[in-house]
């Protein structure tokens, strides 16, 4: 078994293919989710830490060559990359382009969405927890719930489907508005996904008894919708319900409460050129100083790239422990991995 180009695939100890890479291009944002970071949050990564848009055409060009069939961009906000239309354009104009996606909170997507789609990019993942203005502009320290409303019409208007509405729901916070907010997305052709809390957020401040479950999410929505499973889920991290007999759609992900570990096809790259090989792991593998190292010849750079991604793959665990009594939150906060 071989990649595109005769190399052998990214495979762990456990089976697992490796198929999917997020790149993160920044881990700067826009707003400060309380989930996420502080509203006074300043610790970004350096600036000549972060991979330029040549280095990360490496990585991705190895990955590509080693079977990954998606890349997806991710942040922080990745359209606060300057170069990031740019970035989508050299990707679709790989001779295998992957298919490419792209996380945002959507503030930007109202001047950048048809750009992007003209560039190769095919569908977002938009962030957003409340319909309700006041309670937004709490949760994100910003009044811009109406800018991401527009960016979602906008991601739509440009073809970039199906549009991925992403809600992350919190105990006695916003947790009121599932049912609302699977209404609206009903109503506007959103592909509606419920996401359980994280412990990724930068204060450390995650706490489970405030994580609304899967289970619970599941039962909230039963009081008004008929729910079932559909079929052919596979490494996808929501499970996927018919809502009323459908078309409409609602998925749920269960990263704490009913983790998908043995179905994970997932490698990230941080902005400054670190390797995960899961999103909790407390463990990285630098690429940057590879990427720059003079002294290396550029076939050379690009085979240790690939030993250096295929050893992260290999040492994968099967699961990410987040239930094991011994789990230690990550160092890094979810703007500085990327989703």
């Amino acid at each position: 078994m071989t990649g595109p180009a005769g190399q052998l695939p990214l495979i762990d100890t456990y089976g697992r293919v490796h198929k999917d890479l997020r790149v993160s291009v920044t881990d700067r944002c826009n707003l400060r989710c309380t989930y996420c970071m502080p509203p006074d949050f300043s610790d970004w990564l350096p600036g000549d830490h972060l991979l330029s848009i040549d280095e990360l055409m490496t990585v991705i060009e190895v990955a590509v060559d080693h079977g990954v069939t998606s890349v997806r961009l991710t942040g922080g906000e990745p359209l606060l990359r300057p170069d990031v239309v740019e970035l989508v354009r050299r990707i679709n104009a790989m001779p295998t382009p992957p298919r490419i996606s792209l996380t945002s909170n959507g503030l930007r997507l109202v001047s950048m969405a048809q750009a992007l789609a003209d560039a190769g990019l095919e569908r977002v993942n938009i962030s957003l927890d409340t319909l309700d203005p006041e309670r937004f502009t709490r949760l994100t320290f910003r009044d811009r719930l109406a800018d991401v409303l527009a960016g979602i019409e906008a991601a739509k208007a440009a073809n970039l489907r199906p549009v991925k509405v992403n809600t992350v729901l919190m105990r006695g916070i916003n947790d009121d508005e599932a049912i609302p907010l699977l209404r609206h997305a009903i109503q506007h052709d959103w592909s509606l996904r419920f996401i359980e809390q994280m412990p990724l957020d930068a204060q450390g401040a995650w706490e489970r008894s405030q994580m609304v479950t899967a289970a619970e999410i599941f039962a909230l929505l039963s009081t008004e919708f008929s729910l079932v499973a559909a079929p052919g889920r596979g490494s996808a991290p929501a499970e996927e319900f018919t809502v009323d007999g459908g078309p409409a759609t609602v998925g749920i992900i269960a990263s704490v409460s009913k983790p998908f570990c043995a179905a994970c096809d997932r490698i990230r790259l941080t902005a400054d050129g670190q390797v995960r090989n899961c999103l909790f792991t407390a463990d990285e593998t630098d690429l940057r100083a590879t990427l720059r190292d003079p002294s290396i010849s550029e076939g050379d750079r690009r085979d240790r790239i690939a030993s250096l991604i295929a050893g992260s793959v290999a040492a994968k665990l099967p699961g990410h422990g987040i239930n094991d009594p011994s789990f230690i939150q990550p160092d890094r906060p979810m703007s500085a991995i990327g989703g």
